[in-house]
C-alpha cells in the first residue's frame, strides 16, 4: 500500500509538471523548455529547491525573452515588434509572453500604417494585439488559428473618451472581448454562427475578466480611416472584421473579408495578413 501510494505521488507530480509545461509553451512558446531547464539545474535535494527553482526560471525566462530570443529571431525570418512614438502593444502580456513577433516585410507595413494613421491623429498611436511567436512556422499561437507565420497581426480599434476626444486607452486589459455589437437592423453574424453550432464564435469575452472601460466608445471615423490606410498598403492582402462594421464604417475594399465561423468574431479588433 506505501508503495503504491509512493507510486501515485511520482505520478500525479510528473502529470503536474507536464501540465506546467504545455501551458507555458502554448502561451509563450520558449517556457516550457525553460521550464525544463530550471528543473534539470536544480536538484529537489538542496534547501528550498521549489523557491530556487522558481527563481532560476523567471530569470532565465526574463534574460531569454529580452536578450537571447530577439537575435535568434532573424533566423527564423521574424523579428520583435519596436514599440516607439508611433506603435505599441495594447498589453504588457503580449511582450512578456513573445506574442510580438513578425516578419520584417509585416513589421515595416504595420510602420508605414502607423505613419499615415499619426498624420491624421498626431496624439495616438498604432496599437497592436497579438503578432505571432518568433521561432518555427506552423507553431500555433493559441487561441488563434492562423498567427502561426509572422504574416498576421490583431489591431485594436481607435475609440474616444466622454468628450468625444480620441484616446489610446482601449475597453479590455487585452484589447479582446468587448464587442461592438450590431445595431438594431444590422446583420447579427455572431447569433447566425452560434445557430450553426459555432459556440466559441464569442469566446473572446472570458479574457476581459469582466474589466472594462465603458466610458469609451468606438470612433467610427478614426477606426475607419484606420482601416482605409491598412487596405490601402499594397503588401496587405486581407483584412477581417465583422460584415456589419464594414456595411456600417462604408468600406468598399474586397481586402476586407468575412473570416468565417470556425474563427471568432471580430467587432473587437482588426486583423490583417499580408
Amino acid at each position: 500500500m506505501v508503495n503504491y501510494l509512493v507510486f501515485l505521488k511520482r505520478y500525479l507530480k510528473l502529470f503536474l509538471k507536464l501540465i506546467i509545461f504545455f501551458l507555458l509553451s502554448i502561451l509563450t512558446q520558449i517556457g516550457g523548455v525553460i521550464y525544463v531547464v530550471s528543473e534539470i539545474l536544480v536538484s529537489s535535494r538542496v534547501a528550498f529547491y521549489r523557491i530556487k527553482k522558481f527563481v532560476l526560471f523567471i530569470v532565465l525566462y526574463v534574460l531569454s525573452t529580452f536578450l537571447v530570443v530577439p537575435n535568434l529571431a532573424p533566423i527564423f525570418g521574424r523579428e520583435k515588434i519596436k514599440n516607439n512614438d508611433l506603435v505599441k502593444a495594447c498589453s504588457f502580456f503580449t511582450i512578456i509572453c513573445n506574442r510580438n513577433y513578425v516578419t520584417p516585410e509585416l513589421h515595416s507595413t504595420i510602420q508605414d500604417i502607423a505613419k499615415v494613421s499619426n498624420s491624421t491623429y498626431h496624439n495616438i498611436e498604432l496599437v497592436y494585439l497579438d503578432a505571432n511567436f518568433p521561432f518555427y512556422d506552423g507553431f500555433p499561437l493559441v487561441p488563434h488559428l492562423s498567427h502561426n507565420d509572422g504574416k498576421k497581426i490583431d489591431i485594436s480599434f481607435i475609440y474616444q473618451n466622454e468628450k468625444g476626444l480620441i484616446t489610446d486607452k482601449k475597453p479590455a486589459i487585452f484589447g479582446y472581448g468587448i464587442y461592438e455589437a450590431p445595431k438594431l437592423g444590422e446583420y447579427d453574424q455572431t447569433k447566425a454562427c452560434k445557430k450553426k453550432g459555432y459556440w466559441q464564435y464569442d469566446f473572446a469575452k472570458y479574457l476581459t475578466f469582466g474589466i472594462a472601460n465603458n466610458e469609451l466608445k468606438l470612433s467610427e471615423k478614426a477606426t475607419k480611416d484606420l482601416l482605409l490606410a491598412i487596405v490601402n498598403q499594397q503588401k496587405v492582402r486581407k483584412v477581417f472584421i465583422e460584415p456589419h462594421l464594414k456595411n456600417r464604417l462604408g468600406l468598399q475594399s474586397s481586402k476586407i473579408r468575412f473570416h468565417g465561423c470556425q474563427a471568432v468574431r471580430h467587432d473587437d479588433h482588426i486583423h490583417l495578413q499580408l
